[in-house]
């Protein structure tokens, strides 16, 4: 008999919720080949057991997790294919969950099963998660999975990068047919279309993960910024350092550093022939620091960057929301415009980085 039906028979073995309070029970699951872990549910749901198999099989003392929630289980690091972590996937269904992951030094492959026991009166008063090593045939369909799963993420990712090419090449070939006001509006859009290509440019290289170096990504649009938009005599001052950081805070930031440069080269030298865009990115122990300036006319009297309810107000709340940024905006008039971003190194880390912290 597998483990798996070893698991399912004890699940409906009859008045489970009695046995679960039994002394005598605990010492028998301590003698099945597979980890069951036991947690009372009310008053608040906490783990009140663990028998023998579960250290052996994942290597943590049942001590460590005892009078915890779910998210005790090995730090919280185990992940399915479906990207679920255990924690989480023990609440959203019952009875077998999958195939997961034990990350340490030998990674474990494991079978779960998650099941509510109900007393007499069909009050629920246990859940158990039974835990069981696969076999090496589902160990191996596991990784063949999982380097699909990879695979179609890759050519996703570079289709919508192509399509996001043509589309802005499509949007500024109808720009150049537009009235002044009508072409600005599609200009501004293609560049906005652009600055996500290059994300999932990024997003597409040989050694992805869950980052995007920001520096990096920032000079690649302000090159591609400069190259769209090119005025003679005007010239980018540009310091980056590279800095791992998530999708959510390196879109956000992409767009916001295109509107910014896009607006300083149409706006910021009218009717003159040279001037200096800055843009830097620096990293210390703190975070890192954004900078996007210049030297023009700044903005005219009464108003502001973002203007409510534009776009630009948009990207830069979406920044501020998912990164937690501090944005700051100086648009002295005759001195040109300063907007300064600061994120602060915990805020902005990829989630594996922000996991593993943990």
């Amino acid at each position: 008999m597998s483990a798996g039906d070893e698991v399912e028979d004890l699940l409906e073995s009859s008045n489970l919720a009695n046995a679960l309070e039994s002394d005598r029970f605990k010492q028998f699951l301590d003698h099945v080949p597979f980890a069951v872990i036991v947690a009372e549910l009310q008053p608040q749901e906490r783990i009140t057991y663990a028998n023998l198999e579960f250290e052996r099989l994942t290597g943590q003392p049942p001590a460590d997790i005892d009078g915890r929630g779910w998210q005790a289980l090995a730090g919280d690091t185990i992940v399915g294919v479906d990207g679920r972590k255990l924690s989480q996937a023990v609440f959203e269904q019952e009875d077998y969950l999958g195939i997961f992951i034990i990350p340490s030094n030998a990674p474990v492959s494991i079978d779960a099963w998650s099941h509510v026991i109900v007393d007499d009166s069909g009050k629920p008063v246990f859940r158990l998660v039974a835990l069981a090593r696969t076999s090496a045939a589902a160990r191996k369909d596991l990784e063949l999975q999982l380097r699909e799963k990879d695979t179609l993420l890759r050519e996703l990712q570079h289709r919508v990068k192509n399509n996001l090419q043509m589309i802005t090449a499509l949007i500024r070939l109808e720009a150049r047919n537009q009235s002044d006001e009508s072409g600005q509006t599609l200009e501004r859009l293609a560049g906005r279309i652009n600055a996500l290509a290059l994300l999932y440019n990024a997003l597409s290289g040989e050694e992805h993960d869950d980052s995007v170096d920001l520096g990096a990504y920032l000079s690649q649009v302000a090159s591609a910024v400069m190259q769209a938009h090119a005025v003679e005599g005007i010239r980018l001052d540009l310091r980056v350092d590279a800095w791992p950081v998530s999708v959510n805070v390196a879109m956000p930031a992409g767009l916001v550093v295109n509107e910014l440069l896009t607006n300083a080269l149409k706006h910021a030298f009218v009717g003159r022939d040279h001037g200096t865009i800055t843009l830097h990115s620096l990293v210390d122990d703190t975070g890192c620091r954004v900078l996007v300036a210049d030297d023009g006319v700044g903005l005219a009297p009464n108003t502001s960057w973002p203007h409510p309810g534009k776009m630009s107000a948009l990207i830069v709340q979406s920044l501020q929301q998912n990164a937690g940024a501090r944005v700051t905006v100086d648009p002295g008039p005759g001195t040109g415009v300063r907007v300064a971003i600061f994120f602060a190194r915990a805020s902005a880390a990829p989630e594996s980085a922000a996991t593993a912290q943990e």
